[in-house]
């Protein structure tokens, strides 16, 4: 499976602010390009998707910044996918001929897996994690 950019640089955004969560202070935007190495006119766009979607929050003026919406615990990869890559978690497909079904049911039951997997992980877990640990559900 390939992540996109955007997925890539929205996991590493929130990951950041995660770490920073303490007693909901706000992180400059500023700071967050320079810490994940994100082009800021990227992050802003980024951020705004992230906080129309309700996972991170705005703070506007001289000390505004940005924070996690809610606790990073109660933020899925399901969620942060739903925001940002909505096409990845469409499970469509068409019963049409002799295998479609087959193909269908098999299909639902792929999908039934992910979705278990992306409701497995979170965001405290990235912020958590270490370089190269491996994750398990």
């Amino acid at each position: 499976m390939k992540a996109s950019l955007k997925l890539e640089y929205s996991l590493r955004v929130l990951s950041q602010l995660a770490r920073k969560n303490k007693g909901g202070a706000v992180t400059r935007i500023e700071e967050l390009a320079k810490a994940e190495a994100i082009p800021q006119n990227y992050l802003v766009q980024l951020l705004n998707e992230l906080r129309e979607g309700g996972l991170v929050d705005s703070k506007r003026g001289k000390t505004g910044g940005y924070r996690l919406a809610k606790s990073p615990e109660d933020i899925s990869l399901k969620q942060v996918l739903a925001v940002v890559e909505p096409d990845l978690i469409d499970t469509k497909i068409t019963l049409k001929g002799a295998s479609g079904p087959q193909v269908a049911a098999l299909w639902r039951e792929v999908s039934k897996r992910f979705d278990k997997s992306l409701n497995g992980f979170t965001v405290a877990q990235l912020a958590l994690s270490e370089s190269g640990t491996d994750f398990e559900i």
